[in-house]
């Protein structure tokens, strides 16, 4: 029968395919024991991996799903292809001509709808390209791009392209190359009017957006000229049978390599902040298209990043405007913060700019810096809520507390509620049981718990997370790498092992164990004192030696895991070492987080003597001298880091 492809071709085809390399276009996988890889299944939402493959079967498994097969129905399942469309896919990555049952390949009409589709967009693509670069009606996108700095060799990595403001430039030449009118309008590229059809996108600048793979599947298209009939700034492609908004990241297809490798993702918002961190060196930025980052855009960059609740944590950073809608924009993003198995950051630049103006007015390092200096999501939900309180009144710390107590109660890790209790405390200057009680009311009126939440509270480290090494009963828990405080610390303690020469005489003096939240580090800074005390930091390896014999059994394993493991900072290109700043910054950040921990006991301790029915005037006395050092050195701090 006319169409249906040869037996052995197909044969040929799955034979040829490494299943491995198909499958990494969608999931980052990782060693599952001899001759097996394991990930995050693209098929349903998961926290730890079950999906599997075998690359020298040529198989695939989910044992979470259920689902399984070879390449192609792996191919047919994740892009929603037909059988033959499939296989045409797979050859046409080999390079290699099928053939069919008559001797004849199939009349182009009879290729499957999504190949016609995303062809059609290729040429569309090529066209705008083409137009950007010739046509002089194009001039104003040349100028819009020159004048952010983007230059012809930019606009073609990226595909940007101009659509003539004839109204059926496109059309014409989609009919030329032998697509139907059905096939350009069901793609989106054109609508169909009264006179026939007419070019969706009409004088104005337009990015491909690509799927995944590569394909181009929609555009979005920037207004250019004041006469635009089309008000809105931006156009997009709607929604078609190879595109849908709602799982489609901007530039994904570019930065998929990097965020699997740094398992680290930046979140923009626009098409030219993409361009912008990709030529600043943030190559793993993406961008949703018209559409709010929502659960399917988490699902897609989850199984990039291996999100994984048994891995060290990944990180997904969300850059938003600094105006109104932009912190809006990142209170719903807080929303969906529990997708993900590792925290999330938000990256705001104090005068409001986005990156693409960033680096306009500061250059490559200043957009590095926005996303290095982001902070955890939580953090920023709880500032930006705190921020719309007169913090000055009774009333208005109260108020404040009771808004931000329902945020807290959100953590599902209840684990981490105690130590973000005492953080919100400090902010507020709030009694910490106060706080604590406006965090259990918010909890008590929140909708009954999800029954997963004791199989999550046991995969992100809760109530049941697993001792350390070697600890037996010494009761010492493994330190928490989701609580961004217990993150500062262990970046800290890395430094100090590390590169113990960096600091100042004396600075360490300044640290106590108590500074330290995670029983496990304040162990290893224990061990740290006394090898300090006792030994030369000339040798990296007998400073690490002197600390490991000096720090309890149990933190053995937790110091050499330190001693080792990548400092998330780019380090000095000439000296090799972490950059004063990240260090002073790091080495602040604990200082600041301890005192304020500390001036938030003393206060708590104080008002409860207040109110005791047995009053200490002695100790009250004690706590106010105790209380003004350590508001004297907190300022001192906080104005060296102004």
């Amino acid at each position: 029968m006319a169409g249906l492809i040869n037996g052995e071709d197909i044969a040929t085809v799955k034979a040829r395919t490494s299943i491995e390399d198909v499958v990494r276009e969608y999931v980052t996988l990782r060693s599952a024991g001899p001759g097996s890889l394991k990930g995050l299944c693209p098929f349903h939402d998961e926290k730890t991996p079950s999906f599997n493959i075998r690359p020298a079967v040529g198989a695939w498994h989910c044992f979470g799903c259920s689902e399984g097969g070879d390449v192609i129905s792996f191919v047919q399942k994740v892009d929603h292809l037909t059988f033959s469309e499939a296989v045409e896919r797979l050859a046409q990555k080999l390079g290699m001509e099928l053939r069919y049952e008559d001797g004849q390949r199939p009349r182009e009409e009879g290729l499957g709808r999504r190949t016609r589709l995303v062809e059609a967009h290729r040429v569309a693509q090529e066209f705008y390209a083409d137009a950007l670069i010739n046509l002089p009606a194009a001039r104003a996108g040349r100028d819009f791009m020159r004048a952010r700095g983007f230059d012809g060799a930019v606009a073609k990595h990226f595909g940007v392209g101009f659509a003539p403001r004839g109204g059926e430039d496109l059309v014409r030449h989609l009919r030329d190359k032998g697509f139907t009118d059905d096939e350009i309008v069901t793609g989106g590229l054109a609508g169909r009017g009264s006179r026939g059809l007419y070019d969706r996108f009409r004088g104005r600048l337009v990015w491909p957006i690509r799927d995944i793979t590569g394909d181009t599947v929609g555009f979005g298209a920037r207004r250019l000229f004041d006469d635009d009939r089309i008000e809105a700034k931006y156009l997009n492609t709607s929604e078609t049978p190879i595109y849908k908004k709602s799982t489609v990241l901007y530039g994904l297809d570019l930065a998929k390599k990097t965020i699997s490798k740094e398992r680290r993702a930046v979140v923009v918002e626009g098409y030219t902040d993409v361009m912008a961190c990709h030529l600043a060196g943030v190559e793993n930025a993406v961008a949703t298209c018209g559409t709010a980052f929502g659960a399917d855009h988490t699902k897609v960059l989850r199984r990039m990043m291996r999100d994984e609740a048994d891995l060290a944590p990944a990180r997904v950073i969300f850059t938003f405007d600094g105006d109104a809608a932009g912190q809006k924009a990142a209170m719903r993003a807080f929303a969906d913060d529990q997708k993900w198995a590792s925290q999330s950051f938000v990256a705001v630049e104090k005068s409001g700019k986005d990156p693409c103006e960033l680096r306009q007015a500061g250059g490559d390092p200043a957009v590095q810096a926005l996303i290095e200096d982001a902070v955890p999501m939580f953090e920023f939900a709880v500032r930006t809520t705190i921020k719309r309180f007169d913090l000055s009144t009774a009333e208005g710390r109260v108020q404040a507390a009771r808004a931000v107590a329902p945020i807290v109660a959100s953590i599902r890790d209840q684990s981490l509620r105690p130590e973000y209790t005492r953080e919100v405390s400090g902010m507020l200057g709030l009694d910490v049981e106060q706080v604590a009680r406006e965090v259990s009311r918010a909890g008590r009126l929140k909708v009954d718990d999800d029954p997963r939440d004791a199989r999550d509270r046991r995969d992100n480290g809760g109530d049941d997370a697993e001792p350390l090494a070697g600890e037996g009963d010494s009761g010492m828990p493994a330190p928490d790498r989701r609580d961004p405080v217990v993150m500062a610390e262990r970046q800290l303690l890395q430094v100090i092992l590390q590169f113990p020469n960096v600091f100042a005489p004396g600075a360490l003096d300044t640290l106590t164990p108590d500074a330290f939240s995670a029983p496990a580090h304040r162990a290893v800074f224990d061990g740290i004192r006394i090898a300090h005390a006792s030994s030369e930091t000339s040798s990296v390896r007998a400073w690490t030696s002197a600390v490991t014999e000096a720090a309890p059994s149990p933190v053995a394993g937790l110091v050499s895991e330190l001693a080792v493991d990548t400092l998330p900072t780019r380090m000095d290109a000439v000296t090799g070492l972490p950059t004063s700043r990240y260090v002073e910054e790091l080495f602040n950040r604990v200082r600041t987080i301890a005192l304020t921990r500390q001036i938030a006991d003393a206060l708590s301790e104080m008002r409860r003597l207040e109110h005791s029915d047995e009053p200490a005037p002695d100790r009250s006395r004690e706590l106010g001298v105790h209380l003004q050092t350590l508001q004297r050195e907190l300022a001192t701090i906080k104005a060296g880091m102004v």
